[in-house]
């Protein structure tokens, strides 16, 4: 999904969020969006308001996770002159704004109790009161909320209420991450790399090498559509020829030699006392040998970047940041050029 509304994609997945998403478009109900970060829930709602009625009206956004819980109700309801200390004039919250069009609630997960019951009364009968104000008024406003969050576990947990789960979720459109979008790595990848192209003024669109992108395809993309926008635009910034493909995609923009320590390690053994470190750092006493416990943690790198990569040696390099030479002497060392399809004299893939 594209900032700009489009969606760009082709994978069965993706293709039946986006009928749901413009099926629910056109009636006057609280949709509910659940996705990973990154997966285009904003760019939904945009949808959702554009593709309704409603066009014509305010499309109003709240990040709900991004205020402190004592403005969120100021923020949503408003409040008059006075009503708290900094309140100097009388101000319209979201809801008034919206009022006519749609209000867009992301990270719905974070609200606090009193928020959430304050929400309910305003979904269940159309009216708010300001804070500071014993006068209600009357608002016509489609909610669309957003979250990463499971909220029927929520619920169970007694974090979020079920009356007001149920009024939000008439419709709920659960966004595919990108990993299982078959295909549409490759086609936004390309969508990207022309835009940043096209924004730098190359003359042309070189595309991306075979072994780049393989690496893209593998990767896992916990950041979904958002990370991939990211990694493509920086390849194409950082790439020193448009003539030629691109060949080096860099996954990790932090990874550098001169990273300087987490700030945990640098943390008094006292101050961190009774603190279980991290099972990725928590020391191995599996073998006392450490050549050998180096070499076992290494080949496991191997393996494990061989399978991601689909035992392509060119895309498993670029992965880990080798040469291709070095992954060949890597993989000749423990045995496992043989996994990859490709003898001692065979060809580069």
């Amino acid at each position: 999904m594209d900032r700009d509304n489009q969606f760009i994609g082709q994978s069965m997945a993706f293709l039946d969020s986006v009928e749901r998403v413009s099926r629910a478009a056109a009636l006057n109900r609280p949709v509910l969006v659940i996705g990973e970060r990154g997966t285009g829930k904003e760019l939904v709602a945009e949808r959702l308001h554009r593709l309704s009625p409603r066009w014509s009206g305010p499309l109003v956004t709240m990040n709900c996770a991004a205020l402190p819980e004592t403005l969120i109700e100021a923020e949503l309801f408003g409040h008059e002159a006075g009503a708290f200390t900094g309140a100097t004039r009388a101000r319209a919250g979201r809801f008034e704004e919206a009022d006519g069009g749609t209000l867009f609630l992301d990270e719905l997960a974070t609200l606090s109790a009193g928020a959430q019951e304050r929400l309910l009364r305003a979904v269940e009968y159309g009216e708010v009161t300001r804070i500071g104000s014993s006068r209600p008024s009357r608002v016509d406003v489609r909610i669309v909320a957003a979250t990463n969050e499971h909220l029927p576990a929520l619920v169970d947990q007694g974090r979020f209420r079920p009356d007001l789960l149920d009024r939000l979720s008439f419709e709920v459109v659960t966004l595919p991450p990108l990993r299982a979008r078959e295909g549409d790595v490759q086609v936004l990848a390309e969508h990207f790399g022309r835009r940043m192209a096209a924004e730098l003024e190359w003359p042309r669109w070189p595309g991306f090498s075979r072994e780049a992108g393989a690496a893209l395809i593998a990767h896992d993309w916990p950041g979904n559509v958002r990370e991939l926008r990211n990694v493509v635009e920086r390849a194409v910034y950082r790439w020193d020829d448009p003539a030629q493909p691109i060949a080096e995609i860099i996954f990790d923009p932090f990874l550098s030699p001169w990273r300087p320590a987490s700030a945990s390690a640098s943390v008094p053994a006292e101050a961190g006392a009774g603190r279980a470190a991290p099972a990725s750092l928590q020391p191995s006493y599996d073998c006392d040998d450490f050549r050998a416990a180096v070499a076992a943690h290494e080949r496991r790198l191997l393996e494990t970047a061989l399978v991601r990569c689909r035992h392509n040696q060119r895309a498993t390099a670029l992965a880990l940041r080798l040469t291709y030479d070095q992954l060949r002497h890597a993989l000749r060392r423990h045995n496992l050029l043989e996994r990859t399809g490709e003898g001692e004299g065979a060809a580069a893939s």
